[in-house]
C-alpha cells in the first residue's frame, strides 16, 4: 500500500515515513501542495496523510479541491493537525476527510488509524456493484457477468477480480496480491498468482460472442499486474 505524506516539517515527515515503512507501507512525500492534484493523479496513492497548516495554501483547501476531482475524490484522507478543537475536526470531516488525528501522536496510533480507514474503504468497495466496460461484478449476488451473460469462475478468481476492479489502474506485485487476496497468514508460492491470473483471463474471455475482456488484466513487465480499461 502506498501512502502520500503532505507535511511541511521535514522532521515530522521523516518520523511518519519511518513508522509507516516499518509497518510495511511505501511512502511518497510532499512538503506543500504546489504539485497538487497532478501529483496525486500521476501516483495514485492508496491513502493521503494531509497536514492542515501548509505553506502556499491550507490542507483543508487542498482537501476540498481533491474531493471535487473525479480522478482523486475516492482516495481516503487522514488530516494531521495541531488544531484539536471540535470545530476544526468537524470542518475537516465535512470537507471529506476520513479521519482526523491531532499532533503530537504516536506512530503506532497513526498506523492503526490508517489500517482502520483502509479496512472501511475496502469494505465499501466489496459491497458495491462494480462495472468496467462490459464486465459487471455484483457482491450481493456474488455474480460476474460479461456483456450481460453469466461467467463461471472459481472463488479465488472472483476475489482476484473483485480486488482488481476495486483498485483500478494500480500496479500490484505478486506479493502484494497474495497479501490482499489470499491473506498475509497464508503461505502460497508467488507463481501461484500467475496461474490464477491466466484462469481469470480465460473466464473473462469465455462468453460466446462477447468482446474479449481478458486484456483488462494487464501484465506490467518487471513489476506485476494491473486492471485497467486503458
Amino acid at each position: 500500500m502506498k501512502i502520500l505524506i503532505i507535511e511541511d516539517e521535514s522532521a515530522i515527515r521523516d518520523m511518519i515515513r519511518m513508522g509507516l515503512e516499518l509497518a510495511g507501507f511505501s511512502c511518497l512525500e510532499m512538503e506543500d501542495t504546489r504539485y497538487g492534484l497532478n501529483f496525486v493523479r500521476d501516483n495514485k496513492p492508496d491513502l493521503i496523510l494531509l497536514d492542515w497548516m501548509l505553506p502556499g495554501g491550507s490542507g483543508i483547501e487542498f482537501l476540498r479541491r481533491l474531493k471535487r476531482d473525479d480522478g482523486c475524490k475516492n482516495i481516503p484522507v487522514i488530516m494531521l493537525t495541531a488544531k484539536a478543537e471540535e470545530d476544526n475536526k468537524i470542518q475537516g470531516l465535512e470537507a471529506g476527510a476520513d479521519d482526523y488525528i491531532a499532533k503530537p501522536f504516536a506512530p503506532r496510533e497513526l498506523v492503526a488509524r490508517i489500517q482502520a480507514v483502509l479496512r472501511r474503504v475496502n469494505q465499501r468497495a466489496r459491497e458495491d456493484v462494480i462495472v468496467v466496460e462490459g464486465v459487471r461484478l455484483d457482491n450481493v449476488s456474488h455474480r460476474v457477468t460479461v456483456d450481460e451473460q453469466n461467467v463461471k469462475m472459481g472463488p479465488t478468481e472472483y476475489k482476484l477480480l473483485n480486488f482488481f476492479m476495486s483498485h483500478q489502474d494500480r500496479v500490484y506485485t505478486r506479493g502484494q496480491l497474495l497479501d490482499q487476496v489470499w491473506g498475509s497468514n497464508v503461505y502460497v508460492e508467488e507463481r501461484t498468482v500467475d496461474v490464477h491470473i491466466r484462469r481469470l483471463r480465460k473466464a473473462l474471455d469465455s462468453v460466446v460472442n462477447a468482446n474479449k475482456y481478458g486484456h483488462l488484466v494487464q501484465t506490467v513487465r518487471g513489476a506485476g499486474y494491473r486492471f485497467s480499461s486503458d
